[in-house]
């Protein structure tokens, strides 16, 4: 059994331990080579809806049984951003990043039933105001539209005959307009897939009257929350997209 002077020494060593974030925040954490989890599953290319759904669920696990209080999460991919006004654990990076990566990694195999192990990194990344907060979602859902249309000429190029690798050498340095354009020729309108493809998915808390009773028989009602997921997003760079998005950044 270790004595004080050890676990002194013990604790000196975590360097990092101290690094805390102040809110407000977003954490985003990221799928660790899926692909080889994804080919063993059979997914269909370049999305499934199946998947899709699993990770929205196991996002939403987050926000029920986790102890943590996200206020929104934005999906595409296998990338998950949460935004937090209020954080545990004082902030400390570590415990945020190493918690939230693991408890979605966990969710996320009960939703789908994984037999092989699955990782998530995650990051934390500090925010200062509404614009900001808006430009970072934005961004990010610009990465969406980006991996939209390289997904789709990608997995298209092979279906037309080319190799993985002879795909991906077509496709470098190939604006959006061009891979728009080959696609089209190819019979995929990139405007007819999914609004949840091209712009991706929220899961927002949002409040609701509940009546009852107190203690001494009168009615009453309550304020409560409950978690609803958003499939067909606006852009965030657009009027209405930042207005939801500010609905939601304080709520």
């Amino acid at each position: 059994m270790k004595n004080r002077n050890q676990k002194w020494y013990d604790k000196q060593r975590e360097i990092y331990a101290g690094i805390r974030a102040n809110t407000p925040l977003i954490v985003r954490a990221d799928g660790r080579n899926f692909k080889r989890v994804l080919r063993k599953c059979e997914f269909q290319k370049p999305y499934d809806e199946r998947f899709a759904r699993g990770i929205v669920s196991a996002t939403e696990l987050f926000f029920e049984k986790s102890g943590f209080d996200p206020l929104f999460a934005y999906i595409f991919s296998d990338e998950i951003s949460l935004y937090f006004t209020f954080v545990p654990f004082m902030g400390r990076v570590e415990k945020l990043d190493s918690i939230i990566a693991s408890f979605l990694a966990s969710a996320l195999t009960i939703v789908l039933d994984f037999k092989d192990a699955i990782a998530f990194d995650a990051r934390v990344i500090p925010v200062c105001g509404t614009e900001e907060v808006i430009a970072y979602f934005a961004q990010r859902q610009a990465e969406a539209w980006r991996n939209h249309i390289n997904a789709y000429g990608y997995y298209g190029l092979i279906e037309s005959g080319l190799s993985a690798r002879e795909a991906e050498k077509r496709l470098t340095g190939m604006k959006a307009e061009e891979v728009h354009e080959l696609l089209f020729r190819m019979g995929i309108n990139l405007n007819d897939t999914p609004a949840w493809q091209k712009r991706g998915v929220m899961i927002v808390r949002q409040a609701y009257e509940k009546k009852g009773r107190d203690q001494t028989g009168r009615d009453v009602t309550a304020i409560r929350y409950r978690t609803v997921q958003l499939w067909d997003l606006p852009l965030f760079n657009t009027e209405s997209g930042a207005n939801l998005l500010k609905r939601y950044l304080d709520d």
